[in-house]
C-alpha cells in the first residue's frame, strides 16, 4: 500500500513506528526509491530518511495486512497516498 509522510520520521517517531512493527510478526517492508527496509530496523529507517511529503510503499508479508496497515496508520505518521 502507498502512503504519505505526514511527519519527518526521526529519533522518536522511528523509535514509536519500530516498536509498533515488532509488535508483529508479520516481515514489514518499507520501500522508497531503491531502498527496501525492514520496519522493525531502527537503524534502516532512520537511513531512509523519511520527510513529510515523500511516498513510500508499505509491503506486509505473510500476515494480516489489514491489521499491521491501520496500526501504522493509527500512529499518524502516514496517511493513505
Amino acid at each position: 500500500m502507498k502512503v504519505k509522510v505526514l511527519t519527518p520520521i526521526f529519533a522518536e517517531s522511528a523509535s514509536r513506528l519500530v516498536n509498533k512493527a515488532s509488535e508483529y510478526p508479520e516481515t514489514i517492508l518499507l520501500k522508497k526509491d531503491h531502498w527496501v527496509i525492514d520496519a522493525k530496523s531502527l537503524l534502516g529507517l532512520l537511513a531512509i530518511s523519511l520527510q513529510p511529503g515523500q511516498e513510500v510503499e508499505i509491503e506486509i508479508q505473510n500476515g494480516n495486512n489489514t491489521e499491521v496497515i491501520e496500526a501504522l496508520l493509527n500512529l499518524e505518521l502516514f496517511e493513505k497516498a
